[in-house]
């Protein structure tokens, strides 16, 4: 089956992306390509959102019969603030990945961007806000030279990812020692209250950054499926060659998206330190693993050219109430990381098997 990736101008076919078709389409359906008829039912099993949705109400399921105290409202508060910081790199990485490329520096710069921060603001040289402001800076040049490596030098991102997930992190031990540091200077720091400041909805403790988190997910949705912005993304990873052809700036693209995903990073490694009131240069050791587990139990597709934020939230949350709920079932929280390695396997399956189904008609 055909699958058009539509741009106001531009159509650009996936299954032979160099029969590309430039039609004025600018805000009505196009006329005159088959359609095959599917029921409702039907459509929606074929959506990559729906293998994550069921997984995720089965295991919510689960750990609720084995423990109740699962769904208290404690526990349901704990799951949402560490939920957001792993999601918000998951959200630019969603993006990322349809563009053909993933990015393993963002573990590092979660723990690299807080530690630069606290470090300029505890000497002196600069306010909380403005070291801040400064980590972003240099979180935006470490994606904008990963994207230039990509792009320029045609280094395979894994590699190029891999020697600046190394530079960072090395970066942050040396700044540090290999200590934490101090942060509890940020009490009552307007930052850390828009950032994190806290509140309760009835028994529910609701931290701010779950509002960031919902509003970067509105946004990158929007972009990756409402915008020209999101078909020149799954254009560049269906088939770059084809993208080229027909106009698309398919480098720029990229290495805006590897400076998205390390602002990102960076903005969540912040939002962590000042939640939980430590910036440890160790911190988001294996988490380029984990957000891209994420992503890719959310349907995005490993080789690009696919991508989709409903799923990847699905698979966010897939992920941290797993953590959580096996800690609470008396699961040894060592085995985590075989329930991840599961899923994975389990999801690429399932996949796999309903885009045969799909492309079969049935």
């Amino acid at each position: 089956m055909s699958v058009w990736l539509a741009a106001p101008d531009i159509f650009l076919r996936r299954d032979n992306p160099s029969e590309a078709v430039e039609i004025a389409a600018r805000s009505k359906p196009c006329r005159g390509f088959p359609v095959e008829n599917h029921s409702l039912v039907q459509r929606l099993i074929a959506r990559p959102e729906f293998g994550p949705f069921v997984l995720l109400i089965v295991e919510i399921g689960v750990f609720w019969g084995f423990n109740h105290d699962f769904l208290s409202p404690q526990n349901i508060s704990n799951t949402l603030a560490f939920t957001v910081e792993l999601g918000l790199i998951a959200l630019a990485m969603t993006l990322l990945m349809t563009s053909g490329e993933f990015d393993l520096s963002v573990g590092s710069l979660f723990g690299f961007s807080p530690v630069l921060m606290w470090t300029l603001f505890n000497s002196g040289v600069t306010s909380l806000e403005m070291g801040f402001v400064a980590a972003l800076v240099v979180a935006a040049l470490i994606g904008l030279v990963n994207g230039w490596f990509v792009t320029q030098l045609k280094i395979p991102s894994f590699l190029v990812t891999l020697g600046m997930l190394l530079v960072v992190r090395g970066s942050a031990l040396f700044i540090t020692d290999g200590f934490p540091q101090r942060t509890w200077s940020a009490e009552g720091s307007w930052l850390a209250e828009a950032l994190v400041g806290d509140f309760f909805i009835g028994p529910f403790r609701i931290y701010m950054s779950l509002f960031w988190f919902i509003a970067a997910a509105i946004a990158l949705g929007y972009v990756l499926t409402q915008s020209r912005t999101g078909n020149w993304i799954q254009a560049a990873g269906g088939n770059p060659n084809a993208a080229r052809a027909r106009g698309v700036n398919v480098n720029r693209v990229k290495i805006g998206l590897f400076v998205l995903s390390s602002l990102m990073a960076s903005l969540a490694g912040v939002i962590s330190s000042l939640r939980t009131s430590a910036a440890n240069p160790n911190s988001g050791t294996g988490y380029e693993l984990e957000v891209i587990a994420m992503v890719v139990i959310g349907g995005t597709a490993l080789t690009g050219g696919r991508g989709t934020i409903i799923g990847t939230v699905l698979g966010i949350l897939i992920l941290r109430v797993m953590r959580n709920g096996i800690v609470l079932i008396g699961v040894p929280g060592l085995a985590y990381n075989i329930f991840i390695g599961a899923i994975i396997l389990g999801m690429m399956a399932l996949h796999s098997w309903l885009e045969r189904r799909h492309q079969a008609g049935t």
